[in-house]
């Protein structure tokens, strides 16, 4: 399995199960611990651990000093969960989230936590959130870091994205957006999107600049890792229509 550290399979009618093992610590021998993450890429892509998926773990671990007692880390389109996953390893208060019609998304995180052995709780929870759409939960959210891994993906969700992203931003002042993507036609897409909703990138780092070698050599392609905020010399944020 690309960028996971093992795999077991199984194999039931026409549906495939894998489960994959990611490690985390400073030491590859002696990591500090391990997460096991339920797959099936007969069923859904959001059921599968994408690079990018694997690039935002890694750097939560490596930046886990920050993310350690945080209010809130709130995970845009979070799929298999990983990179929440490792946020709540280090000490955050997570909040799970993926499409709300996608039913079978949402169940899979709660079997990759029962998995796991955590369980939902007043610091960790799932939560289905649309983008672009405003219910009760989207007003309780409050988080210190947003962190979205593949979400730059189909672009008729940018605007939707975007906005739910401004939002979030705007209601935790200093809180931080995170995500890693495949830089598939060079940085001007982000860099447009950023201006449009009043964004601005402090950080653009190279994936391959801090994976580790024994996980960089299971990935491929141009895989970028941006931390976004809110552009304080810009006032005026696009509605949509």
């Amino acid at each position: 399995m690309e960028g996971s550290d093992s795999a077991e399979t199984e194999t039931a009618d026409t549906l495939m199960t894998t489960v994959s093992h990611h490690h985390f610590g400073d030491e590859m021998d002696e990591p500090a611990f391990s997460i096991s993450i339920i797959e099936n890429m007969k069923e859904d892509y959001g059921l599968f651990v994408w690079p990018c998926s694997v690039v935002l773990a890694e750097y939560v671990w490596q930046q886990r000093l920050r993310f350690s007692g945080a209010g809130v880390v709130e995970v845009l389109g979070a799929g298999t969960s990983l990179p929440g996953l490792v946020a709540v390893k280090v000490g955050a208060d997570v909040t799970l989230t993926d499409d709300s019609s996608r039913l079978e998304v949402l169940d899979n995180m709660k079997r990759v936590l029962d998995l796991n052995k955590l369980e939902c709780n007043f610091c960790f929870q799932v939560l289905g959130l649309t983008w672009g759409v405003w219910d009760a939960s989207t007003f309780s959210l409050h988080p210190k870091f947003i962190l979205g891994a593949d979400v730059l993906y189909d672009a008729s969700a940018f605007d939707d994205l975007f906005a739910t992203v401004t939002f979030l931003l705007q209601c935790s002042p200093g809180s931080v957006f995170i995500t890693t993507y495949h830089n598939r036609s060079g940085h001007h897409l982000i860099e447009f999107l950023m201006v449009k909703w009043g964004l601005k990138c402090v950080k653009l780092l190279d994936a391959f600049s801090f994976m580790p070698s024994h996980k960089a050599s299971g990935l491929s392609g141009n895989l970028q890792l941006a931390e976004i905020v809110l552009d304080s010399q810009r006032a005026e944020i696009p509605v949509l229509h």
